[in-house]
């Protein structure tokens, strides 16, 4: 596979660091990721263990750890490996090529995200508390902000109420869509809720507490599948909070900063699934060539039939586009903040899915009826394709807000 931010290619270029660990994960992917894949689905599959630990999975993160491949995340921490946005697009791409490959070198979501969000705003006793075991891989986390009875793309209509009682906050309200709360390694959550609803600055209404799965009071309801996808042992969940009772230190950041929190810690998370989705696209591609280069259809190779080259040369246009869209984003985020990057992310988060979702349905019809099957990664990649148009924000948020940006450039100051 081509380096595409070789100085050759691209006119985006990665350190020196960043290109040693490029060639080092390709290496580990083609070595232990793919040869892998159906081993961890089929333990998957094996009924009553389906949402706990993979042992195979545990040996490939140990083998990824004694590498040096493991959290590659993290600019601007100590607690990472060192690298810009930028740096860690391409090594993101290859992550996303495979289902399994993020929880492996411990950069899958929502752990991400969540130990960012610790790292920006959280007090050294939380840090010691829920960061150190999530960089080490020990445990799990999720994320709980979407719920059912409200319209969640407006992040302002969250209903959970958190109230102060003494030295105790109270949570009361439903999640779902959850991710990561059904495995039994997930230890902690950051619970986004309303602290005062009446403030008449909708955004400051909420804030975010780090609660405890083990709480007196958390339910997990039930697991939610996606396309017939139950994510196992991940998993998405509904989870009600009833009288939860959590410590005052538990709060993050304080009361009213939990829509600051949200932002900071979507940006990064939004640009990192665009980066696995490129990775994803970039896999279906090649099977796509594949394919049509060994299957033979009224008598000539399907690769030589004139509609193909027409999807192939689109698809390879999208990506390629896609891709450099995600890296002015990322060097935008690394020289002039996450927030003046902000309309490049909206961008980016609704191109990405959106070319995902048409090239893996090429290669789903590419493949025919093993293109939906379980033989080839494709539905699965398609599924979460498909998905990724809703979470961290559905593209019409994105795409509104692009247009207002756009807008404010020509109105009158």
């Amino acid at each position: 596979m081509m380096d595409p931010l070789s100085p050759q290619t691209g006119i985006f270029t990665m350190g020196s660091k960043a290109h040693a660990l490029h060639a080092r994960l390709t290496a580990f992917m083609d070595a232990h990721v793919y040869p892998n894949e159906a081993a961890l689905y089929a333990q998957v599959a094996a009924g009553e263990t389906r949402w706990k630990p993979l042992p195979l999975m545990e040996e490939l993160k140990d083998r990824a750890r004694r590498e040096g491949l493991w959290n590659l995340f993290l600019p601007d921490s100590e607690h990472g490996a060192g690298l810009s946005n930028l740096d860690y697009a391409p090594l993101c791409e290859i992550m996303g090529r495979s289902h399994w490959a993020p929880e492996i070198f411990n950069c899958g979501a929502p752990d991400t995200g969540n130990m960012e969000v610790l790292v920006r705003y959280g007090t050294a006793e939380q840090q010691a508390r829920w960061l150190m075991p999530l960089l080490a891989g020990e445990i799990r986390s999720a994320f709980a902000m979407t719920e059912p009875e409200v319209a969640s793309s407006d992040a302002t209509n969250i209903a959970t109420r958190i109230e102060r009682d003494g030295d105790a906050y109270v949570i009361n309200g439903r999640k779902w869509w959850t991710s990561g709360a059904n495995d039994t390694r997930c230890k902690i959550m950051i619970v986004m809720g309303k602290t005062d609803p009446d403030n008449p600055d909708r955004h400051h209404q909420q804030s975010m507490v780090l609660v405890p799965t083990d709480t007196p009071g958390v339910t997990i309801k039930r697991h939610l599948p996606v396309f017939g996808y139950d994510d196992a042992p991940h998993g998405h969940a509904e989870v009600l909070f009833d009288n939860v009772r959590v410590p005052v230190g538990n709060i993050l950041l304080g009361e009213g900063r939990g829509f600051e929190i949200a932002q900071g810690r979507l940006g990064p998370g939004r640009i990192h699934h665009c980066m696995r989705l490129i990775g994803a696209s970039e896999r279906a591609l090649e099977l796509t060539c594949r394919r049509l280069l060994s299957r033979v259809a009224f008598g000539k190779p399907v690769a030589t039939q004139g509609v193909w080259h027409e999807r192939i040369a689109e698809a390879r246009i999208a990506i390629d586009q896609a891709r450099l869209l995600t890296l002015k984003a990322a060097h935008m985020m690394d020289t002039v903040g996450n927030k003046v990057a902000k309309a490049e992310i909206a961008m980016i988060k609704v191109v990405a899915p959106n070319v995902a979702c048409k090239v893996i349905d090429m290669a789903i019809q590419a493949h025919g009826g093993g293109g939906v099957s379980d033989d080839f990664p494709l539905a699965w990649a398609y599924a979460n394709a498909r998905t990724l148009r809703l979470a961290d924000g559905p593209d019409e948020v994105h795409r509104a807000q692009v247009g207002k940006m756009e807008l404010g450039k020509y109105r009158p100051r």
